[in-house]
């Protein structure tokens, strides 16, 4: 067994059942959250509460996780660190590892989301640049977590509409430096190329149109866990944003975060993981929702922290 965990319930989350809400403050799928209630792994104030049980704000919630993975967790990898999570006629769902870029590009020379899917049998059949066939979103390489590609034009023209219309739900979690100044927020910044690094993004006047929302699920020594939904999807969107707030997400250097911060947890990246995808199947019309966990690399520096923040 690993440790306890104690997490306040954010304001975004009352009156979710603790089932729900346990599994966005983890990171873990809502069965697994209910196998743990089940076993008496998880308490709300002190009391062993029921999956239906309401979550109240502020209240402290202790979750004792085992170490083990159990085997229905486990996803098929279809290339070295992606797991497929869920394919059909219509849709592929993909767990994009870091240093993995959704598509061929110039410049790239490296491992491609459409790549791994063709190795692994799975095709794609859409129009319009083959390159880029099928990728309605993108996740940058140093990103990981949870892409949607579409296999046919029908899905591809409906995924791309709804992501056009801020119809898909995109929730990301982060880990960034310090604490901001409210635990929950709405950051609404235009964000476009920087006039100084032509590989870098900005807050720039002549930007476009961006908001991010975010909520805090763990305060640590020296960095905040937050839960961030995207409204607008612009690129590095959520990296510009934090690093404006003079709070750059944990690993990210390019946008200004402390170097040895990263060293001394063993990350090259940014902490920043796509963990939960929700929208609108385009062959059934139901609403499909779909949940990632951690990357090794992510978790260890996150039990890192929360281990000097004992």
């Amino acid at each position: 067994m690993s440790g306890a965990r104690m997490l306040m319930v954010p304001d975004g989350l009352a009156g979710e059942r603790v089932d729900v809400g346990l599994a966005r403050m983890t990171g873990l799928s809502r069965s697994r959250v209910a196998d743990l209630i089940d076993q008496g792994h998880v308490e709300v104030d002190g009391s062993v509460p029921a999956r239906s049980t309401r979550l109240e704000p502020g209240a402290m919630v202790s979750v004792t996780i085992p170490d083990e993975r159990p085997a229905a967790e486990v996803r098929p990898r279809i290339a070295e660190g992606m797991a497929l999570v869920h394919q059909d006629d219509d849709i592929v769902v993909i767990d994009k590892p870091v240093g993995v870029a959704a598509h061929p590009s110039a410049g790239w020379s490296g491992p491609t989301v459409l790549g791994h899917l063709a190795a692994a049998g799975v095709s794609i059949r859409t129009t319009g640049d083959p390159e880029r066939q099928g990728i309605v979103s993108r996740l940058d390489v140093g990103t990981s977590g949870l892409m949607v590609v579409a296999r046919n034009e029908g899905a591809y023209t409906t995924l791309k509409d709804a992501f056009r219309a801020r119809e898909v739900d995109k929730t990301y979690h982060a880990v960034c430096q310090g604490r901001p100044d409210q635990p929950r927020g709405t950051i609404e910044a235009p964000t476009g190329r920087s006039p100084h690094h032509d590989y870098k993004f900005a807050v720039t006047r002549e930007g476009k149109h961006s908001v991010t929302h975010y909520e805090t699920l763990e305060e640590l020594r020296g960095a905040t866990l937050l839960r961030i939904k995207l409204e607008t999807g612009r690129t590095h969107q959520i990296r510009v944003h934090f690093s404006a707030m003079h709070h750059p997400l944990v690993g990210d250097t390019m946008y200004g975060a402390d170097p040895t911060v990263g060293e001394r947890l063993g990350l090259n990246r940014q902490w920043l993981h796509a963990m939960e995808l929700g929208f609108v199947h385009p062959g059934t019309g139901q609403y499909v929702t779909y949940s990632s966990r951690y990357p090794e690399d992510l978790q260890h520096a996150l039990e890192a922290l929360r281990a000097s923040s004992e």
